[in-house]
């Protein structure tokens, strides 16, 4: 990786309420797009899935790296991620881990479900 400094995200608040339940406040719908934004990529959506099917729920970048694109696009989406708020990181000597805190998964589960589920 370069020399980006890798530092955990704050934590994601739930991203909204079923889009059944009611209409998103403009709030809602910015943090909400700004997620599906990110994972709108299939680099990105395959980078996110690998992470978090990964053991543990945490993936050292060397473990992830083999998308089909090059080592500075992988860091590029990886970035994205982490901004979107889907992915924290945390640097462990040369290694960069990544993980996707449960609470986004389930956040952005609710936000696609019906309100009568």
């Amino acid at each position: 990786m370069s020399n980006m400094k890798a530092s955990p995200v704050p934590k994601v608040e739930p991203c909204c309420p079923p889009l059944t339940e009611r209409p998103l406040t403009a709030e809602e719908a910015e943090r909400t797009a700004a997620m599906f934004k990110a994972l709108g990529d299939p680099v990105r959506l395959r980078l996110f899935s690998l992470v978090a099917s990964h053991d543990g729920g945490e993936a050292c970048v060397c473990d992830i790296s083999d998308v089909g694109v090059s080592q500075p696009t992988v860091s590029h989406h990886l970035k994205k991620l982490r901004e979107a708020g889907l992915l924290t990181s945390e640097r462990r000597g040369t290694w960069v881990y990544y993980r996707v805190d449960p609470s986004v998964l389930a956040a952005l589960g609710r936000s696609l479900a019906s309100a009568e589920t």
